[in-house]
């Protein structure tokens, strides 16, 4: 009878240890270094305001970082509850926890609701406006992933709704810095679109590794609606509205950011061209670091911006002057 006795305490401790791993997974803490995209807001309003270091804005920095990786969790848990269905018709998906049936889904609701809340107690110790941010970028979740909107089912408003997160962490980055001055708006469009870039180039990698029309649209219901010539038309666009936008902010801001376009260019065209491949990390980014090219193209492109955002270079004034009446 004892031994009856451990072995079922040793089995509810196994299953209890397998569903606790399960919940873990889908808050994709792996995901996090998506957060990769708040530092630019960080950087470039810290240039701009003078800000001075201090062990404060450090910590107000890493608490800030905390908050966003929390409301991003919350969103990647009822994304896995509410795709579980649909992620069963995929050859890779199909072997997440939700879609396996290892997760409690009651529990998973509670899972979704606490680690929001906990990141917007964080982000209330912050600003006001970083508040408003993260409650922005939690909404967009659920816009994204909730019925009846459940935006990734509509063609290019999937696209358009999810890479929005880009601006918003872009605000949540700024607002650590400074509540007193908002962030220019062609560099948060700008951002806007760099996201949909590489939101648009994930679809197409999809579409491309989902060989059978009808299985991709049962994985993903706007599926139905695209092809490969319309995922890269609409990739064209995304990423000649970014450079536009970028290219106002500098006329306006930043002269000395000209001379950042070739590595930017270049780095966009590295992980143009990994969306070509099979099981390619643009479908999975918390892969990308895995990918040599690409981190060495993102490694260049970040010194030489923050280069020009740190040095003036007044000959560049007198090569593009200001146009008079």
């Amino acid at each position: 009878m004892p031994r009856l006795m451990n072995a079922t305490t040793s089995e509810a401790g196994t299953f209890f240890r397998q569903r606790l791993i399960a919940h873990l997974r889908i808050a994709r803490f792996d995901h996090s270094v998506k957060q990769i995209f708040i530092l630019p807001g960080v950087f470039l309003a810290f240039t701009i305001t003078g800000h001075r270091a201090s062990l404060a804005f450090l910590w107000r920095v890493i608490v800030g970082l905390i908050s966003a990786t929390l409301i991003a969790c919350s969103n990647y848990v009822i994304n896995e509850i509410l795709d579980a269905p649909f992620d069963r018709e995929h050859p890779v998906k199909k072997r997440r926890p939700a879609a396996c049936g290892l997760i409690h889904f009651g529990w998973g609701y509670v899972q979704w609701i606490a680690m929001m809340a906990a990141g917007m107690l964080l982000a209330a110790t912050i600003s006001t406006r970083f508040v408003l941010s993260a409650a922005a970028l939690w909404v967009m979740g659920c816009i994204y992933n909730i019925p009846p909107v459940r935006s990734k089912d509509l063609p290019y408003v999937d696209v358009l709704s999810e890479s929005i997160n880009n601006p918003l962490r872009f605000c949540l980055g700024w607002y650590m810095v400074t509540s007193s001055i908002l962030p220019p708006v062609s560099l948060l469009v700008s951002y806007w679109m760099l996201g949909a870039y590489f939101m648009a180039l994930k679809r197409f990698s999809e579409y491309r590794q989902i060989a059978s029309p009808s299985i991709a649209s049962s994985y993903r219901r706007s599926f139905s609606f695209y092809r490969e010539e319309s995922l890269l038309n609409s990739i064209i666009f995304y990423s000649a509205a970014a450079m536009l936008f970028f290219g106002a902010f500098i006329m306006r801001y930043r002269m000395e950011l000209i001379l950042s376009f070739p590595v930017l260019a270049w780095m966009m065209s590295v992980y143009f061209g990994l969306s070509f491949k099979d099981e390619s990390a643009v479908q999975n980014p918390e892969k990308l670091y895995k990918e040599p090219r690409l981190m060495i193209a993102l490694l260049v492109c970040t010194v030489v911006m923050a280069f020009l955002l740190l040095v003036r270079l007044p000959w560049l004034q007198s090569m593009f002057p200001m146009s008079t009446p």
